[in-house]
C-alpha cells in the first residue's frame, strides 16, 4: 500500500452544489462565504481533538451566535432573521467538516428555538432566545428513549398535572450536549398525549450522565435522568397541542436528511482528488472502473437525497404538508447516507481504517441518520 498522501488530506472541494452561483441573492452569497471562511479557518481546526475526546467545544457555540448562525430564520430576540437558503447554506458549511458539530448547533436552532419562538409565550421568547441565539446558553432536545425510541404511543417518559404546573419523571437517551445544556425540551406523555415542556438546568431531580456513542462525538452525548422534575404550567408549550410534537419531529428529521447531504457531499469531495491522485500497479486508481463506478454511484445517490431532501423542505417552507415528503427523503438518506459512508472507507482502501483520514468519522456520522429520533418505521 502506498504512503504518498493525497492533497485531499488539506481540505475539500468548496463547489457549492445547493444552488447555482447566480441564483444566489448577495445576501446569501455573502452569509455563505462567512459560514465557509468560519468553518475552513476556525471550525476544521477543532474537529479531530473533539472527536477523539468526544467532547464539546462551548467556544463554537459563542462563535456561531456572533455570526448569526443559531436560529437564523428566527426574526428578532438577537436572532439574524434569513431567509431558509441562507439557513441551508450555513447548514451545508457546517455539516461538511463536521456532523457533531452541525448536530449541536442545528438542535439549538431547530428544535430547541423554533419550538420557543413558535409556541412560546413572548415571556418566554424575551427570556430564552436572545441568549441561545448568542451561543451564551446552550439548548438541547430530549427525544429519544432507551426501550422505544421516539414512538409516541410508546413514551415512558410521563407529565402528571399538579396544582401550579407538571411532574415529569423518566429517561432520555443520546441528547446532544446534555451536560453543558441550560436549556432542555423535553418530550412526555401527558394524559397519553405526546406533549414538549421546558425544562432549565439545575432544577431538582435533573441529572445527566456521559453517553458515548459510536459518531456524532464532537455532540458529546449523554443520557438525560428526570425523576420528580417539577415544572410551572407555563413550561408546556402549544397547550400540549399533538401537532406542536408532529411539527418538531417532522423538522428534526428534516434536519437529519440534510445533515446526511452535506456530509455525504464531504465524502464525495473528498474522493474525487483521491482517486485521482492515490496511485497503484502505475496509474491512478481512479483508471480502474470499478473505481471510478463507485464515484460515479456516491454521486448519482447523493443528487437524489439532495432533491428529496429539498421538495420536502421546499413543501414546508410554502407551508404545505410535507410529512410524506420527509419520509420518503429520510428512508433515501438513513439507507444510502449510510451506503456512501461505507464506499468513502472502501474506496480509500487501509487508509479509510485509519483516523489519520476523515471518511472513517464521516461513515460513523452518517450511520446515525437512521437512528436519532428514533429508528425508522416508514
Amino acid at each position: 500500500m502506498s504512503t504518498k498522501k493525497s492533497s485531499a488530506q488539506a481540505g475539500f472541494q468548496w463547489d457549492d452544489p445547493f444552488l447555482l452561483d447566480e441564483q444566489l441573492t448577495d445576501e446569501e452569497r455573502m452569509v455563505r462565504d462567512s459560514a465557509r471562511t468560519y468553518c475552513q479557518e476556525k471550525l476544521m481546526p477543532r474537529v479531530r481533538d473533539s472527536f477523539r475526546h468526544e467532547k464539546f467545544d462551548r467556544e463554537v457555540m459563542n462563535e456561531m451566535g456572533a455570526m448569526g448562525f443559531l436560529g437564523p430564520t428566527i426574526e428578532g430576540y438577537g436572532c439574524a432573521g434569513v431567509n431558509h437558503v441562507c439557513y441551508g447554506l450555513i447548514a451545508r458549511e457546517v455539516e461538511r467538516v463536521d456532523s457533531g458539530y452541525r448536530s449541536a448547533s442545528g438542535v439549538q436552532s431547530s428544535l430547541v428555538m423554533y419550538p420557543i419562538h413558535a409556541y412560546g409565550s413572548e415571556a418566554q421568547r424575551q427570556k430564552y432566545l436572545p441568549k441561545l441565539a448568542s451561543g451564551e446558553w446552550v439548548g438541547c432536545f430530549g427525544l429519544t428513549e432507551p426501550n422505544n425510541g421516539s414512538d409516541p404511543g410508546g413514551m415512558q417518559t410521563r407529565a402528571r398535572k399538579v396544582d401550579g404546573g407538571f411532574v415529569l419523571n423518566g429517561v432520555k437517551t443520546l441528547v446532544p450536549r446534555a451536560a453543558e445544556a441550560e436549556l432542555f425540551i423535553v418530550a412526555a406523555s401527558l394524559d397519553g398525549q405526546p406533549a414538549l415542556f421546558i425544562v432549565e438546568a439545575g432544577a431538582a431531580g435533573l441529572t445527566t450522565e456521559a453517553e458515548p456513542a459510536m459518531g456524532l462525538r464532537a455532540a458529546s452525548m449523554a443520557r438525560l435522568q428526570l425523576g420528580n422534575v417539577s415544572v410551572p404550567a407555563t413550561a408546556l408549550l402549544g397547550a400540549g397541542a399533538a401537532e406542536v410534537y408532529d411539527e418538531c419531529i417532522a423538522l428534526s428529521r428534516l434536519a437529519w436528511c440534510a445533515l446526511a447531504v452535506g456530509t455525504s457531499q464531504a465524502v464525495l469531495d473528498y474522493l474525487i482528488p483521491y482517486v485521482n491522485e492515490r496511485v497503484a500497479f502505475g496509474e491512478p486508481i481512479s483508471h480502474r472502473q470499478a473505481v471510478a463506478f463507485a464515484v460515479s454511484n456516491v454521486g448519482i445517490e447523493l443528487e437524489g437525497m439532495r432533491l428529496l431532501t429539498y421538495r420536502a423542505a421546499s413543501r414546508a417552507e410554502q407551508g404545505q404538508d410535507y410529512v410524506r415528503q420527509v419520509a420518503l427523503a429520510r428512508r433515501l438518506c438513513a439507507d444510502k447516507g449510510m451506503a456512501i459512508g461505507s464506499d468513502g472507507v472502501q474506496l480509500l482502501g487501509g487508509h479509510g481504517f485509519t483516523k489519520e483520514y476523515p471518511v472513517e468519522r464521516w461513515y460513523r456520522d452518517l450511520r446515525a441518520v437512521g437512528l436519532m429520533e428514533g429508528v425508522l418505521l416508514v
